[in-house]
């Protein structure tokens, strides 16, 4: 059976969406999530094949098995809680929370949405991984700038 993969679609220039994203990628040695920022184009289309608006940048987006038959998208809280799943333990610690209603997890994830530029910033541009890692990336040009986290700023 093959291994599940992800594609993990994200705000890209969110401070707290960009920490996320190396939290991720550095606790994920079998190098099963891909990540693709919501302003690119793969995001898009991916999105507009589930009906969902790419322009909606509260919303962090997770999809396993792409492209095959059981392809999936799940969004906010959901989307969250498959992450930590994935990672193991002690990440996978929070699917307490799993048997909560969507309407009441999602509610806690808005909030945190709205807040999140005033709590961690905002990137000037979406960052460009280094060479090693961007091949995990997708959606970013070939021929990207020169590599570094962006920097932030914050939002007023």
């Amino acid at each position: 059976m093959a291994e599940r993969t992800y594609i993990l679609l994200y705000d890209g220039v969110c401070g707290f969406c960009n920490d996320t994203v190396w939290f991720v990628l550095k606790r994920d040695p079998e190098r099963r999530f891909r990540f693709a920022p919501l302003q690119s184009d793969y995001a898009r289309e991916v999105l507009a094949q589930h009906g969902k608006n790419a322009d909606d940048l509260d919303t962090v987006y997770l999809v396993t098995s792409a492209g095959g038959e059981a392809e999936d998208l799940r969004w906010r809280a959901r989307a969250i809680l498959k992450i930590a799943a994935a990672l193991g333990w002690p990440w996978k610690a929070i699917l307490v929370f799993w048997p909560l209603p969507t309407v009441v997890l999602d509610f806690g994830y808005r909030i945190f949405a709205r807040l999140r530029y005033r709590l961690f910033g905002r990137l000037d541009e979406c960052p460009v991984p280094t060479q090693e890692e961007r091949s995990r990336f997708l959606g970013f040009e070939t021929s990207a700038p020169a590599e570094g986290q962006g920097s932030r700023s914050p939002v007023t």
